[in-house]
């Protein structure tokens, strides 16, 4: 059976078995075993993640959603209207220009800037991942494909020689 499949991938994908990479070997063997190649990879993926890197994604998700743009305005625009009453009568616990406002947002910017980056570093290697996944798969259908014909032309020709 091995000197079948070496064969097949010379046949097939042009390569020796050596010369295979593990993904094309990988989807060999599950040919050679009668299993699936194909996997859930955001399960996979997510039961890797630390704590860490969940609560940075969970940060992410809000920090860029309508929710968290909304309560945002909502606190600088009370924050002005109160500093711009109590500057009236000289009692503003943050005063024209809003230095102390300045000071707070330059420091959500600090951090979420960073989380949101490893968020999307995060993601992107989630896509390699299903790209992965979906080469293998791919890889795999075209094989049985090529083998199914490679049967059928057999069977032809048996039929047209009898």
């Amino acid at each position: 059976m091995k000197k079948y499949f070496q064969n097949l991938a010379k046949a097939l994908i042009g390569k020796d078995i050596k010369e295979l990479g593990a993904t094309e070997k990988q989807v060999l063997e599950s040919i050679a075993e009668h299993t699936t190649v194909s996997e859930n990879v955001n399960e996979a993926y997510v039961d890797s993640l630390t704590f860490g890197e969940r609560v940075a994604d969970e940060v992410s998700r809000f920090g860029g959603s309508w929710k968290f743009i909304g309560i945002f305005f909502s606190i600088i625009a009370i924050w002005i209207i109160t500093n711009s009453y109590f500057l009236l009568s000289d009692d503003a616990f943050d005063p024209y220009p809003y230095i102390l406002l300045n000071l707070g947002l330059s420091t959500l910017a600090a951090f979420q800037a960073p989380i949101i980056m490893m968020s999307q570093n995060r993601q992107a290697e989630k896509d390699r991942l299903k790209q992965e996944a979906a080469y293998q798969i791919n890889l795999k259908l075209e094989i049985e494909i090529m083998r199914l014909h490679d049967r059928l032309d057999d069977l032809t020709s048996r039929q047209t020689s009898d």
